[in-house]
């Protein structure tokens, strides 16, 4: 299988896990792994604010010594992220995988746009740069990733453990049928344990919802247990997740009922933060 996972890299903690998850995904599909580090955009160096009303002369030399700052800063900057992408690439290269690299300034989700044309996934670290002042909650990057993406999005963990057990969230909407179908398509997941789960109630449209699911992995090799369990997908998916445990969840991006609103609206965010492990989201 051909094809390319886009490789979104920082400095934040999650970088060494971004990079491990990346060489296991490559492994398994075969994909080529495009490296990329976006850089903020153009600094303002606040000129009035600084300078005030002072002499010309002085304020002219203060302005040009900010000038002077902001371009060292800008060079420091350039350098910093080539550093991370070859630290990366050294990772990487390290597994054996194809890697090539970009890096740009300007709007995360902009540069995203513009590269993940012929992308087959992206991956991103749950939390970015400031993840140690933000425990309480995700970066707008990745809020903004979610909502906007139409690729598969992997977010990694913080840290990367050998994935052997899959749990598969499942509703029964068109985007949970897809993140089967795609755990059924993809070699990502082959000869992995799975297992499906519906959180509600225990009807006869959701047992045949699993059914199908069931039925459209072993088509394609895998065994998948199936469960229904009753409570709000959220804290029940989460204590699973590690009670079980299993090693990565994948989920439909959105959906209908309950868990259509973790994926809206203020809650949007809520399975992902508070799961420990890798999550692939499908739309």
């Amino acid at each position: 299988m051909t094809g390319k996972l886009i490789t979104l890299i920082d400095a934040s903690i999650y970088a060494q896990s971004v990079c491990d998850t990346a060489a296991w995904i490559a492994s398994r599909t075969g994909f080529a792994v495009e490296l990329m580090h976006v850089l903020d955009g153009p600094e303002r160096n606040g000129d009035g604010d600084l300078s005030g009303a002072i002499a010309l002369g002085a304020r002219t030399a203060l302005l040009e010594k900010l000038s002077e700052l902001d371009e060292e800063r800008a060079k420091l900057v350039n350098q910093r992220g080539r550093a991370l992408l070859e630290d990366a690439r050294t990772i990487l290269e390290g597994h054996g995988i194809a890697v090539s690299e970009h890096l740009r300034r300007g709007d995360l989700l902009e540069a995203i746009k513009e590269r993940s044309g012929d992308a087959d996934m992206l991956l991103i670290g749950k939390r970015g740069e400031a993840a140690d002042f933000a425990k309480a909650h995700l970066g707008s990057n990745l809020d903004r990733i979610m909502r906007e993406t139409v690729k598969p999005l992997f977010i990694a963990a913080r840290a990367f453990r050998p994935i052997q057990r899959v749990l598969i969230a499942f509703d029964g909407s068109p985007s949970a049928q897809r993140a089967v179908d795609y755990v059924a398509r993809s070699p990502l997941h082959q000869g992995l344990d799975v297992t499906v789960v519906s959180v509600g109630a225990d009807t006869a449209s959701a047992q045949k919802g699993l059914q199908d699911a069931r039925a459209m992995l072993g088509a394609a090799g895998l065994t998948a247990d199936t469960k229904i369990l009753p409570g709000q997908p959220a804290e029940v998916l989460g204590k699973l997740v590690e009670s079980a445990p299993f090693d990565h969840l994948v989920m439909g991006a959105s959906g209908h009922t309950r868990l259509r609103k973790m994926f809206v609206g203020s809650n949007s965010l809520q399975l992902v933060r508070e799961c420990k492990v890798p999550i692939l989201l499908i739309r």
